[in-house]
C-alpha cells in the first residue's frame, strides 16, 4: 500500500473489475464495522444495479444483504427508463449526505468507473439534449458521425475510439446542444486532483477473475437469469437504450428473439463481459490515487488489511 491516505477521507471507495468480489468484501467490511457500533452504509456505483426487476443478470444485493447493511443507489428506475450519470450523482451526493448527517460514514461500492470518477471529482456533466441525440441517432454511419465530431471538437476524437458509437453520439449530442464543445467540461477524465475520498482498488489475477466470471453466469443461469430476462422482454414499455445495454441481458435478448442458443448466448456473455473486465482494470489503472489490495481468488483474504486501510 504506496498511497498516503488523505488526512480527511472519510468515505471508502472500493473499486475493481466485475466479478473480483467488490461486493462480498464491502458487505464484510461493512458488518465488521457495524458490530464495533460504528454506522456505516453501502452505495451502489452500478450503472446496471439502478434497474428495477434487473437483479439476477446485474447482481444485485439480496433482500437478506440489505437488511443486514442498508445500501442505496439499487432498484431506484423501472427498465424502461434511462438512465445518466448526472442522475447518479445527484441522488449519490443526496444519500452521502443523509449519512453525514446521521454521523455515519459510506462504503462506495462499483466497478462503473465513469460515474466512480463523476462523483469523487465532483465532475461538471453536460445536460442531455433528446431532440438532437434522436438526430444523430437517425444517422447509422458511425463512421460519418465520427468525421462530424472530428470537425466540431478535434480534441474530444482524440479520446474516442472510432467505433464507439455511443460515446461519439453523446459528444455530438453535448457539442451541437450545449453550443460547447464536448472536450470543454470539465478538467477531464485524465485529471486526478485531491480528493476528500479513499480509494482502494481490488485486483485479482486475469485467469482467476475470467473464472470467475464464467462460474458467476453458471450460478446466474441457475437462479433464473433467463426467466428474469423473458419477464422485461415481456413487458409491453419496453427496455430502454441504456438498461438493454447490459451484459448478459442484451444477449439473452437475442436468444429469445430466436437469433442464438442459450449456449451461444451465454457463452458470448462470458467473452464480452471478460472483455469489458479489461477495460475496467484499464480505466482504474489510470489513477494514481487507488491503493490496490491483490488476492488469488477469495477477496476476505484481505478483509483484515482493508479494514485496517480505512482507520
Amino acid at each position: 500500500m504506496s498511497q498516503s491516505v488523505p488526512e480527511n477521507a472519510r468515505h471508502l471507495v472500493l473499486l475493481g473489475p466485475t466479478a473480483s468480489g467488490k461486493s462480498q468484501l464491502a458487505m464484510a467490511l461493512a458488518e465488521r464495522r457495524l458490530s464495533r457500533g460504528e454506522l456505516v452504509e453501502l452505495i451502489t456505483v452500478d450503472s446496471m444495479q439502478v434497474y428495477r426487476g434487473m437483479n439476477i443478470g446485474t447482481a444485485s444485493p439480496t433482500a437478506e444483504e440489505q437488511r443486514r447493511v442498508k445500501h442505496h443507489l439499487v432498484d431506484v428506475v423501472e427498465p424502461y427508463e434511462e438512465f445518466s450519470v448526472a442522475e447518479f450523482t445527484q441522488l449519490a451526493q443526496e444519500a452521502l449526505h443523509r449519512i453525514e448527517t446521521d454521523g455515519g460514514r459510506a462504503i462506495l461500492v462499483g466497478g462503473t468507473g465513469l460515474y466512480l470518477q463523476a462523483l469523487v471529482d465532483n465532475l461538471e456533466l453536460p445536460g442531455r439534449f433528446p431532440e438532437v441525440a434522436a438526430s444523430l441517432e437517425a444517422e447509422p454511419n458511425t463512421a460519418a458521425l465520427y468525421q462530424e465530431l472530428a470537425e466540431l471538437d478535434p480534441d474530444a476524437v482524440l479520446k474516442i475510439e472510432p467505433n464507439n458509437r455511443r460515446r461519439i453520439l453523446r459528444a455530438l449530442e453535448v457539442t451541437l446542444g450545449s453550443g460547447r464543445r464536448f472536450s470543454e467540461f470539465g478538467p477531464g477524465l485524465d485529471s486526478f486532483p485531491d480528493t476528500p475520498f479513499l480509494l482502494a482498488g481490488l485486483r485479482v489475477e486475469r485467469p482467476v477473475l475470467s473464472d470467475r466470471i464464467a462460474q458467476r453466469y453458471e450460478q446466474q443461469m441457475r437462479q433464473g437469469f433467463l426467466g428474469e430476462v423473458q419477464a422485461l422482454a415481456a413487458n409491453p414499455q419496453g427496455i430502454s437504450r441504456t438498461a438493454a445495454q447490459a451484459l448478459g441481458y442484451r444477449e439473452l435478448l437475442s436468444h429469445l428473439a430466436g437469433e442464438s442458443t442459450e449456449e451461444e448466448a451465454v457463452s458470448t456473455a462470458v467473452d464480452r463481459t471478460r472483455q469489458f473486465a479489461i477495460r475496467q482494470i484499464r480505466w482504474f489503472r489510470r489513477d494514481p490515487r487507488i491503493t490496490w489490495f491483490d488476492h488469488s481468488g477469495d477477496p476476505g483474504t484481505v478483509l483484515d488489511q482493508l479494514d485496517a486501510f480505512w482507520a
